[in-house]
């Protein structure tokens, strides 16, 4: 149901590293949220990409507001008592605007937020042509990111794109630089082998998430591999949305086509079955209880 979001999930999420490697399915909404939750998710990870598509119908290109993507966040945090690392896109500004990004997002609820060291408008993270700011400047970031959490445990991951612009020696001392001014964790974008996820390994001591994304410049590793390389966190950031988009396609297409939903029964969740998701007897009972109390002399 509802409810507040977790106390310290910051907390939370840095203790199932202590138990081994946290896959994070990519999520865009509450619905999706609670679907991973319901599958056994020990964590989540809120896409920019998905929530820039499924709310704007647009690319992930910096259209999204802080607001925005801080609500979202807030609606998820509502609905899964689940720690959630969610996008930070460049931290929406420079270093000011890193200081609201943060407050904003611990205030949703999350566990934590990643910050990339691209020049806005970012890219994606996997295509080319992406620019990065200077080094010095991301570390004014981190600084102010780390200077702003309330709840100490709150994680501030910082994603460094440097690998296809300036190369991985540069991506590594980059890692070491945020590491040194405050991240608790090292996110490196866009790599191509496992070698070079490992180099990331040697270089930081801190707590590493890995991007296992479709279609990019990353080729498809099991979650096991990352464990054996040393890494925290695997998020799948689009990955459910890709295999929702194309059932959707599929469904309108046959609707249109055919006039009727009839050939799609039998590959849609039942009208009891969202209900059970969305814990629609639970909002039943509460509703029933509260009006009891409150007819008692």
């Amino acid at each position: 149901m509802i409810q507040a979001p977790p106390i310290h999930p910051g907390r939370r999420l840095r203790e199932l590293f202590g138990q081994g490697i946290v896959p994070m399915p990519g999520v865009f909404n509450a619905i999706s949220a609670r679907a991973a939750g319901a599958e056994g998710a020990p964590a989540l990870y809120l896409s920019g990409a998905g929530v820039t598509n499924a709310l704007l119908g647009a690319p992930d290109i910096a259209l999204v507001t802080l607001d925005e993507m801080s609500g979202q966040a807030a609606h998820v945090c509502q609905a899964v008592r689940l720690p959630v690392l969610s996008d930070a896109d460049t931290g929406f500004g420079e270093a000011w605007n890193v200081v609201r990004t943060v407050i904003e997002m611990e205030r949703a609820g999350l566990a934590g937020i990643h910050l990339e060291d691209q020049v806005s408008p970012k890219r994606c993270g996997h295509l080319d042509g992406k620019q990065v700011i200077p080094a010095h400047e991301m570390a004014a970031k981190i600084c102010a990111a780390v200077d702003s959490k309330r709840d100490p445990s709150f994680l501030i991951v910082a994603r460094t794109d440097a690998r296809h612009v300036e190369g991985l020696d540069a991506a590594l001392d980059r890692a070491k630089r945020y590491v040194a001014h405050g991240a608790d964790a090292i996110f490196p974008e866009g790599l191509e082998t496992e070698s070079e996820f490992e180099a990331f390994r040697r270089a930081v001591d801190v707590p590493l998430l890995a991007n296992m994304t479709e279609f990019g410049k990353t080729p498809i590793i099991p979650v096991t591999r990352f464990a054996e390389m040393g890494y925290q966190m695997v998020i799948f950031p689009m990955t459910a949305f890709r295999v929702m988009l194309k059932a959707i396609l599929a469904c309108y297409r046959q609707l249109l086509d055919e006039g009727t939903q009839g050939g799609f029964l039998d590959r849609m969740k039942t009208r009891q079955e969202l209900y059970e998701l969305i814990e629609y007897d639970d909002y039943s009972a509460n509703d029933r209880q509260w009006s009891e109390r409150s007819r008692r002399d």
